[in-house]
């Protein structure tokens, strides 16, 4: 019987293997089985199913299956029982522990102050229940170009429970954006609960809520994003957005003239972001355009500015004055290489 003890059946009376499952049916089923039959299944023994008949030893008796019912709930019982003491036991320590510390806020428990959304569904949930929450303003910066339709139909029944309660919003965008009808047509549909300006450049997406609660994206195709809610991060969001909003032109207003005969406000944005040193597909980027749209812009500047490269180009933005395209408002039109100014200096 060597290499056939408990190790080859790790199992209970309720859970029998295959072999000593047909070795105690067929000894409930006769009254008792012969010795031998047992010897390849010695768990009948171990597990005291069965028992040699003290009439005649070469014979096995099963012990009752009711008997085996009563033993196995006492088991349960005394398993249960002893996992109730071990929760007791657990939670009194730690109530303890606790009992050591000051008094933890409400809602102040890990990730409160700063949530991971992982995923578009949870992200849309948070927001759907921020809106809900909100009672007097939204602050939104939205990066990029033109804004595509899906995007815009996508919060559309956030904002349209915005107005129904009253709530102020305003965005900020881009200078590109005033060119998407999407948009003009989600303002228009809004009326005044919307107030829209727009930047040469704005920051990430940003979406505040009543200055408590504010969402930003984590990584860069926005399946991941933060629900922030600690206050210093809450303001200084806050803070951010509102400076940004006295730089920013009013939709409804004309952007202003650069002063410069054939250059656009765009084609001075772009001079800017190039006196800076920065690669064509950063500037597109920041500007929310194309990589291809920039370097049109680009070739325009060139001919405009008369400079025969990329290093010519450099000296010509900064002759005229556009590697600081914000001027005072008094400063007089600019003029270009070799051309006089109006007045004759």
């Amino acid at each position: 019987m060597a290499g056939h003890g408990t190790a080859e059946h790790p199992h209970g009376a309720d859970r029998l293997c295959e072999a000593g499952d047909r070795v105690y049916s067929r000894a409930v089923r006769r009254g008792r089985v012969p010795r031998p039959d047992a010897e390849s299944v010695p768990c009948l023994l171990e597990l005291a199913l069965l028992h040699p008949d003290p009439d005649d030893m070469d014979w096995l008796v099963p012990t009752s299956p009711q008997e085996v019912m009563t033993r196995l709930l006492r088991g349960v019982y005394d398993e249960v029982s002893g996992s109730q003491r071990r929760v007791g036991s657990a939670v009194a320590a730690f109530e303890w522990y606790a009992g050591l510390g000051p008094p933890v806020p409400t809602g102040a428990g890990e990730g409160a102050a700063i949530r991971v959304l992982d995923g578009l569904s949870r992200i849309q949930a948070a927001m759907d229940e921020a809106t809900e929450a909100c009672t007097t303003e939204v602050l939104t910066v939205q990066p990029g170009g033109i804004r595509p339709e899906h995007e815009l139909t996508e919060g559309l029944h956030r904002a349209l429970a915005l107005r129904g309660r009253g709530v102020r919003m305003r965005d900020l965008y881009t200078h590109v954006a005033r060119h998407g009808q999407g948009l003009l047509n989600y303002l228009e549909l809004m009326g005044d609960t919307v107030e829209a300006r727009t930047l040469d450049e704005v920051i990430d997406r940003l979406i505040l809520f009543d200055r408590t609660v504010a969402f930003i994206p984590a990584n860069a195709d926005r399946t991941l994003a933060l629900e922030l809610r600690h206050p210093a991060l809450v303001g200084y969001l806050g803070t951010v957005f509102d400076r940004l909003w006295r730089l920013a032109i009013p939709l409804t207003a004309a952007l202003p003239d650069t002063g410069i005969e054939g250059i656009s406000h765009r084609e001075q944005s772009i001079a800017a972001l190039l006196a800076e040193g920065h690669q064509d597909a950063v500037i597109a980027e920041r500007l929310g355009i194309s990589v291809r749209t920039c370097r049109a812009h680009i070739a325009r500047l060139s001919e405009t500015l008369g400079a025969a490269s990329r290093a010519q180009l450099g000296v010509r933005i900064a002759q005229v004055g556009l590697d600081n395209p914000r001027q005072p408002a008094d400063v007089g039109p600019l003029t270009l290489p070799g051309q006089e100014s109006p007045t004759g200096r």
